[in-house]
């Protein structure tokens, strides 16, 4: 059996620039939902190099079952991530996977009080927040990663490799899909907790923040210009099909339609795979079937498409003009299968094609195709974005285990360039602009 963790030791790391560590980092967890528990189910791998020791969440059981699966002490359990303020410094490092408004305030107190940081995406809904983010890393030696995934995986690896050899010439422009899937769409941003702009931040932000600092750091140059197009135009009630009623459950519909809630989550529930993940959110890691009817008659994921209070676009482009000439398109849409990212970059020598995983590069000079498999599939939260979060979350480790610094690559100062184009998009979309930075 394994015995229950406690805080770590009273001396813990400052910043970057530590030695090596003897002792595995302490990591405490504020916010134990999907993206909090992958993060501990990554440290729990590797023991030597990280133990989770201490937890916010205000779900009593989702709380309890993940204090439990962890072997934390009751004391080290705590309903608001508010609570650590009282306390003296319980970890080395505080992995914020709260609600989108509460990161500003966790990022910069838990910053002040010492701990390095690993932050979940979009850094803050605004770009004041996000400034003063930078503010306090920066005072205070923070090591903070955001979780920038994309950045981390060996597709992305691969493929800056090959561009910075030069086998498509220079990128003279790029053309990049995110394809969302129209459950995952339904489940997150028509039922879910991203739905409102008001409680949480615009679809670009919340989504595809991700895209636009993985486009700004494969092009490797500074934005200029931006302007940006998108609108809800089918999740509304004046869209909703005839007999439609407010819940799948009662829906004489709920069998034919795209977006039933009870196919959707009774196949997550009964067959596994990529929607169970879906399942396990919207029933608060329960997967009985009473506890999926249970949700479906009362909970937010049972409501019909047509008639949620969502006001998040479900379609979006953003054009980027970058210092120097290089042109980049980025669409994002919620009418698409559950599949990888699509990218074409157009260079002076030569087209380089990916897919997340796979990546085509056509020579003009030979008028040969080459094909490199990264191996690795799958891009969405469920499928671990294409091996993304266990990269990213191994070079966070490593970096402050093992006194690596350079490892980070979603930092402060990076993950600010793509955060400030995504809010130089929004106010472009909404001004019908073109917005210098």
């Amino acid at each position: 059996m394994n015995p229950t963790v406690t805080a770590g030791p009273d001396t813990f790391i400052t910043g970057t620039t530590h030695s090596p560590m003897d002792r595995p980092l302490t990591l405490v967890i504020l916010g134990a939902g999907a993206r909090g528990a992958a993060y501990a189910d990554l440290a729990a791998r590797r023991p030597d190099a990280a133990r989770v020791v201490a937890v916010a969440e205000p779900r009593e059981q989702v709380r309890d079952t993940f204090a439990a699966e962890h072997h934390i002490a009751p004391e080290y359990r705590f309903e608001h991530w508010r609570d650590l303020l009282a306390r003296p410094r319980l970890a080395d490092v505080a992995v914020i996977a709260l609600p989108d408004a509460d990161h500003v305030a966790a990022a910069v107190a838990l910053a002040d009080l010492g701990y390095q940081l690993l932050l979940e995406k979009p850094m803050a809904t605004n770009e004041a927040d996000c400034e003063a983010i930078a503010a306090a890393t920066r005072r205070n030696g923070t090591a903070l990663a955001l979780t920038h995934v994309m950045r981390y995986t060996p597709y992305t690896a691969k493929l800056k490799q090959l561009l910075a050899e030069g086998t498509i010439g220079d990128i003279v422009s790029l053309q990049h899909l995110e394809p969302i899937g129209y459950y995952h769409y339904a489940h997150s941003f028509v039922r879910g907790n991203w739905r409102r702009e008001d409680e949480s931040s615009a679809l670009l932000l919340a989504k595809s923040c991700h895209d636009i600092d993985w486009i700004t750091d494969v092009v490797g140059g500074r934005v200029a210009r931006v302007s940006s197009f998108g609108s809800l135009t089918h999740f509304r009630p004046e869209t909703a099909p005839d007999g439609a009623t407010d819940r799948c459950v009662t829906c004489p519909l709920q069998d034919t339609c795209a977006y039933s809630a009870t196919t959707l989550y009774r196949e997550g529930l009964r067959n596994g795979g990529t929607k169970q993940y879906f399942t396990r959110i919207m029933s608060e890691g329960e997967l009985t079937e009473q506890a999926v009817t249970a949700a479906l008659t009362d909970g937010s994921y049972g409501r019909c498409v047509y008639h949620c209070d969502n006001d998040v676009v479900d379609h979006q482009v953003v054009n980027l003009e970058f210092h120097g000439g290089v042109t980049a398109s980025f669409t994002l849409t919620a009418f698409t299968p559950l599949e990888n990212r699509h990218t074409k970059i157009f260079g002076t020598q030569g087209q380089l094609t990916g897919d997340g995983r796979h990546i085509e590069v056509y020579d003009f000079r030979t008028e040969t195709r080459t094909i490199h498999d990264t191996s690795l599939d799958g891009s969405s939260a469920a499928e671990g974005h294409a091996g993304g979060d266990d990269a990213m979350f191994n070079a966070y480790l490593d970096a402050l285990h093992s006194g690596r610094p350079e490892l980070i690559v979603s930092g402060i100062d990076a993950s600010l360039v793509g955060h400030r184009v995504v809010f130089a998009a929004e106010r472009a979309r909404l001004a019908g602009a073109v917005v210098e930075l």
